[in-house]
């Protein structure tokens, strides 16, 4: 999975590479679809959900220019593959997902796997986790069709946020936070589920 869907593909980053390498992707697959879990594509985890195809994965990862050390906002817990990547390279991840049963599960399997260092809330990505912001870096694992404002806002001056944007078309956008407002770099084209919750309604209000 390393040497031919990320190592080929572009991905340099020591950190994520020796990441994916230690993090046991099997275990965030369904029971029936271990076979599959190393393939180069999503696989269903329940719940109209997926987990994302390893180079995806990375590449997120990647745009993020994580060091270690750094403050994560995740916003889409899913299998918690992702959360688990981040954590592996030593990042504080605080992770929300609105769907309670799959949230469970993530943590059940995070918390097998001796994981300390992710923090899980049960609750609406769209708004964030106020709290705990104003956070280094974002990363979003579900599709707006904007970005929302709430996540600018919690995520510091200069800090990087990655997110998928559209409905039918999507693109993965790279959005830096300047004292002058935000930057946006499209990365490329990308397929994930959509976001619940607010971002729906926000949706159905516009429209």
């Amino acid at each position: 999975m390393v040497e031919y869907q990320l190592i080929s593909r572009g991905i340099q980053d020591s950190k994520i590479i020796q990441a994916m390498l230690r993090v046991p992707r099997h275990k965030f697959v369904p029971q029936g679809l271990r076979k599959l879990a190393y393939s180069d594509n999503p696989l269903p985890i329940g719940m109209d959900q997926t987990i994302s195809q390893p180079y995806i994965v990375a590449l997120m990862t990647e745009l993020l220019k994580l060091k270690g050390g750094e403050k994560v906002l995740e916003v889409g817990t899913g299998s918690g593959y992702q959360a688990a990547i981040l954590a592996d390279i030593g990042s504080e991840v605080f992770t929300i997902e609105i769907l309670e049963s799959l949230s469970e599960r993530a943590q059940e399997i995070l918390k097998s796997l001796g994981y300390s260092n992710i923090n899980f809330k049960i609750g609406d990505g769209y708004r964030g986790w106020p709290e705990y912001a104003p956070f280094d870096v974002i990363i979003v694992t579900a599709a707006s069709e904007h970005i929302p404002e709430p996540l600018i806002e919690q995520l510091k001056e200069n800090g990087r946020m990655v997110i998928p944007i559209g409905d039918l078309y999507q693109e993965l956008l790279l959005i830096t936070k300047t004292d002058k407002g935000i930057e946006k770099k499209t990365v490329t084209p990308v397929r994930f589920v959509p976001m619940t919750g607010e971002a729906q309604k926000s949706k159905i209000r516009e429209n």
